[in-house]
Parts: C-alpha cells; sequence; structure tokens
C-alpha cells in the first residue's frame, strides 16, 4: 500500500472513530436526559436558583449519591451550571472542593427544551422514546431475524406519551395552518361539520381542532387501547368531549362511521400496516367534495447517501420504531417512517385516488398532502 493510501486510510479510521465516539456520547447524554426528566431532578432545578445533591434528593425523594453522580455527568456535558460551595477549598490547596457544597442549576436553554411542554422546542419525548426502544432490544433483534414486530403495546407507555407530547405543541399550531388553506377551513367552519381523525394517539390533534372551530365534532380512531383511553382523559381535561369522541377501531373501517366532511391521518400513515385499505375507506367515508389529508414525514423525494439530519432522524425512528410497529400486525405493507411522496402516490393510487397534491411543503419534520 502506497503512503497516500495509507494514510488516507488512517485518516478514515480516525474520522470513523472520532463519529462513534461522540455517538456514544450522545446516548448516555440522551439516557441521562431520561433520568433527570422521570425523576423530576429537571423540574426541581427549574423551581430553584440552584440545589446541592442533597438538597435535590431531598426534594424529590430520591438517593443522594445517585444523584450527585447524575449532576456531575450532567454538568461535565453542559447541560447543568457547576458552582463551588462556601467550603471550597484554596488555590493553594490540593484537596477538591467537598462535592456535598457544590450546586448545581439549568444551564441556560435547556429548561424550555426539557420542560415546557407547550414549546415547539420541547425535545424531551426523544428521549423516552428512545429509552422505550432500548427496553425492548431483545424483541427487536428478534424480529429482525425472522420478519416479526414489535407492537405499540409492547413499546409500553414511555413510547405512547413520548409520542403525545412530542406532537402535541405542534398538533396545537394545526388551526393556524388551516386557516390559511381556504377551502380545508371553510370545511371545517360548516354548522354541521363531522370530521374523522384516524391514528389520533393521545388525541392532541382532534383537540386542537375541536377547541379552534366550536361547531365541529371530531371521532378520533385509533387501535392502540390505551391510546384511545389517554385521549378519552385528554378530551375530559380540555372540556371538548361533548364533541370528540375517540373509538377503539381499526382505521379502515372509516366509512362504517361516516360520512365526514373530512378524513384526517396526521403522522401515523406510515405506521398503518394497510395503508392502500385505510385510503379507500377515507374515500368512501368523505363522498364527492370530501376531504381526504395526510400529515406525514417531510422526506426527501428519493433516497440518497451521506443524507441530512432529518433524513437519518427519521430513519432512526423508522428502525426501532415505527417499521417494526408496522410488521406487528400482518399482512403488512411494511412502509416505515421514510414513506416519501412516490410511496403516498402510489398508494393513493391504488385506493381509487388520482394523485396526491401537497399542501403544505414544511411543518417542523412533517408537510401535508391532500388526496385527490
Amino acid at each position: 500500500m502506497s503512503t497516500t493510501l495509507a494514510e488516507t486510510s488512517a485518516d478514515a479510521t480516525a474520522a470513523f472513530e472520532d463519529r462513534l465516539m461522540k455517538a456514544t456520547l450522545g446516548w448516555f447524554d440522551l439516557m441521562a436526559v431520561h433520568l433527570g426528566s422521570q425523576l423530576g431532578w429537571y423540574a426541581a432545578l427549574s423551581d430553584s436558583g440552584g440545589l446541592t445533591a442533597d438538597e435535590l434528593a431531598a426534594r424529590t425523594r430520591t438517593d443522594p449519591r445517585y444523584a450527585r453522580e447524575w449532576m456531575e455527568q450532567q454538568a461535565a456535558s453542559g447541560f447543568l451550571l457547576a458552582e463551588e460551595g462556601d467550603d471550597a477549598a484554596s488555590e493553594d490547596s490540593a484537596l477538591e472542593t467537598d462535592a456535598a457544597t457544590r450546586r448545581f442549576r439549568l444551564a441556560p436553554g435547556v429548561a424550555e427544551v426539557l420542560l415546557d411542554r407547550s414549546s415547539l422546542s420541547y425535545l424531551e419525548p426523544l428521549a423516552r422514546m428512545g429509552a422505550a426502544a432500548g427496553a425492548q432490544i431483545d424483541a427487536l433483534l428478534e424480529a429482525y431475524r425472522t420478519g416479526g414486530g414489535v407492537s405499540w403495546e409492547q413499546l409500553g407507555r414511555h413510547a405512547r406519551e413520548a409520542q403525545a407530547d412530542m406532537n402535541r405543541p405542534w398538533f396545537a399550531q394545526l388551526p393556524s395552518v388551516f386557516g390559511g388553506i381556504d377551502r380545508l377551513d371553510a370545511a371545517l367552519r360548516r354548522p354541521d361539520a363531522r370530521i374523522a381523525d384516524v391514528g389520533a394517539g393521545g388525541g392532541w390533534s382532534s383537540i386542537a381542532l375541536a377547541q379552534a372551530y366550536p361547531n365541529l365534532r371530531v371521532v378520533g380512531f385509533d387501535i392502540d387501547e390505551a391510546s384511545v383511553e389517554m385521549a378519552r382523559r385528554n378530551a375530559i381535561d380540555a372540556g371538548v368531549d361533548d364533541r370528540v369522541q375517540f373509538l377503539l377501531c381499526d382505521a379502515a373501517l372509516v366509512a362504517e362511521h361516516g360520512p365526514f366532511d373530512a378524513v384526517f391521518a396526521f403522522e401515523c400513515l406510515h405506521d398503518m400496516p394497510h395503508p392502500v385499505e385505510v385510503l379507500a375507506a377515507a374515500r368512501a367515508a368523505v363522498g364527492d367534495g370530501g376531504l381526504v389529508v395526510v400529515m406525514d414525514e417531510a422526506t426527501e423525494e428519493r433516497f440518497t447517501a451521506n443524507a441530512g439530519e432529518l433524513e437519518r432522524l427519521l430513519y432512526g425512528f423508522s428502525l426501532f420504531v415505527c417499521l417494526p410497529d408496522g410488521l406487528s400486525h400482518r399482512p403488512s405493507a411494511g412502509t416505515g417512517t421514510v414513506m416519501r411522496p412516490s410511496t403516498l402516490r402510489e398508494y393513493a393510487r391504488e385506493a381509487g385516488w388520482s394523485d396526491i397534491r401537497v399542501l403544505v411543503p414544511e411543518f417542523g419534520l412533517w408537510r401535508f398532502y391532500e388526496i385527490v
């Protein structure tokens, strides 16, 4: 091997080694976020001007030794700021500051990203989702070997609630988005307007639309029983349960509960094992003049290697959550998170539609399509 080739190979090895080390550090940070969130440590720190490990443990009824290790890790990663206590050693002393007197507080920006559930910057659910998927690694390995799946029910509470909480601040923006689309806004404002929200999950999309359109009636559909129960509780808490109902029902049966002025599928069609049947049922449910709108991931038009961060994020969700969930039901289209426009167009045509039309090209991680 020439010197040049050897140097190139060594550089490539070092670069990939560095990348994998950074990924490992990122995983540790993400799982530490999950610990801090679930134990109430971030919330306690947010409510104070700074805490020692003993104070944090006392406020949250947790163990002080674990609290100290977590706080030091968080400060080492820049999530917390460390302030030396009153008993700090002098510069001439070789002794380290007593860990018991060291106080910690949240670094700037952390509170909104990890605690503010109404913010579009709220990303704490990513840690919950990662933890939920990691807990099912043996089941995922078995699915990858056999072609089976791992359902939402198996992924459990953390995944279910993370999905709902991640989408909630974005779904709160739906009325402003739809208000700028005349046909859609007019359909939702009809005196007796009635819409279907398939794959409703925690129900926040249904609730946001019902709150914005006082005459609107919404029927949400989901096949995950715990999600339906959560959505019903959320609707009661929001005061819209008189106009919003949630059914434990396959989205492919939406036409049996129609007719509807519009059918929506918010960030769920790629998870469904039979998307063609769902789109065909939506077509039957709205009849002539009704609207069918799909909000799904804002993927690139086609696959490319060395893709951008969004594409990589979507593939990550697909590997550990969406594709295994989709394949947990048989038969299944096995779509996965990265449902490109060409795939949706194919599904729509198989379901009897003519085409798809992009209504909103970019909305956070997603885009809106009208099925036409």
